[in-house]
């Protein structure tokens, strides 16, 4: 039943199949690569939309439950490294991108939340929500979904407990300690159908938001998968380069994408011979540290907070990539 599961529910394995019989009946020949790659990047596509859309509707129907005034209380009531993973729990449920958590990350800090907590919050909002997990065991399988959330609630607890110890509540910017924490709106006095309603409109908005990004990731993902020689990918990223976890880091960085548009890419990658843990570096990379996202942060912390944000964030990622590059053996 959990094979059954795992293959043709998270992973739509009979999809696939339909998408290569398709193909085939249209004259297709699947052996040729540019016929591969356009099973891949359909079969990508689809799966991918499909969950995505699903999954949106149902975080934003808890959502509608749980407005940041809410939150803000609920976590109000713990304190310490307790306090930090509640903030990291809370991002696992929250937008799916960094750009979209940084207004709810600034909405917390004005509402006089520690700072640890909102970032905390900020680090594992884009990279390990709900939605990730389940694409991630539609893709990799469970326990490297389960291994890829862990590593990055752990990674937002250990940045948010350093960051409330160094006592940096100064390098937060006025604008945001003297804002009103952001409202989402009366969403605590809707009824069952407004929620549906407020569900469905925010699936169709962020979806159309995500989107291209699906398709630039599959794109790119469906060329490295049938047109990227192998040995160029291990070369690189395989187990012969020790180098290979700061080199997917520092890459990751600079891209601007959700988790929807990089596991294509980490799906890729992974099936051509880098390193696990590489590509789960690459991963967090891209979603958490994007360019775009922080130069919005920059907005709301000063260049020294900005900057032990990076550090920590980058220092983590590549510490989890080289584990899992040890314990590669554990997973695949």
């Amino acid at each position: 039943m959990g094979e059954f599961i795992q293959n043709e529910i998270f992973g739509m394995h009979w999809l696939n199949c339909l998408i290569g019989k398709m193909l085939a009946a249209m004259g297709a020949d699947l052996s040729d690569r540019f016929a591969a790659s356009i099973q891949f990047f359909l079969y990508d596509v689809i799966k991918i939309s499909l969950l995505l859309c699903i999954l949106i509707f149902l975080i934003s129907l808890i959502q509608s439950y749980f407005p940041p005034e809410r939150s803000q209380k609920i976590m109000g009531r713990f304190h310490g490294i307790q306090a930090n993973c509640i903030g990291a729990l809370l991002g696992t449920v929250t937008p799916f991108c960094s750009c979209s958590s940084i207004p709810i990350f600034m909405g917390f800090t004005s509402a006089g939340l520690p700072i640890g907590v909102t970032f905390s919050f900020l680090i594992s909002s884009p990279m390990v929500d709900l939605g990730s997990l389940v694409l991630l065991m539609g893709i990799f399988g469970t326990r490297i979904a389960l291994v890829y959330v862990i590593a990055g609630l752990l990674i937002a607890i250990a940045a948010g407990t350093i960051i409330e110890h160094m006592h940096l509540e100064d390098q937060i910017e006025d604008l945001v300690r003297n804002a009103r924490a952001s409202s989402y709106g009366n969403l605590k006095t809707l009824n069952v159908k407004e929620r549906i309603q407020y569900a469905e409109e925010q699936m169709t908005f962020t979806f159309r938001k995500v989107f291209p990004y699906i398709l630039a990731g599959v794109g790119i993902g469906a060329a490295i998968h049938n047109w990227i020689p192998q040995q160029a990918i291990e070369k690189v990223l395989g187990s012969g380069n020790s180098f290979s976890v700061i080199i997917a880091t520092l890459a990751g960085v600079p891209m601007y994408a959700d988790i929807f548009g990089t596991i294509p890419v980490a799906e890729a990658l992974l099936s051509k011979g880098a390193q696990l843990g590489t590509v789960l570096s690459f991963m967090m990379a891209v979603t958490t540290l994007s360019l775009p996202s922080l130069i919005l942060l920059r907005k709301a912390v000063k260049p020294k907070l900005l900057a032990v944000f990076l550090v920590l964030c980058v220092l983590g990622i590549i510490l989890v990539g080289y584990g899992f590059n040890l314990m590669q053996s554990m997973f695949l």
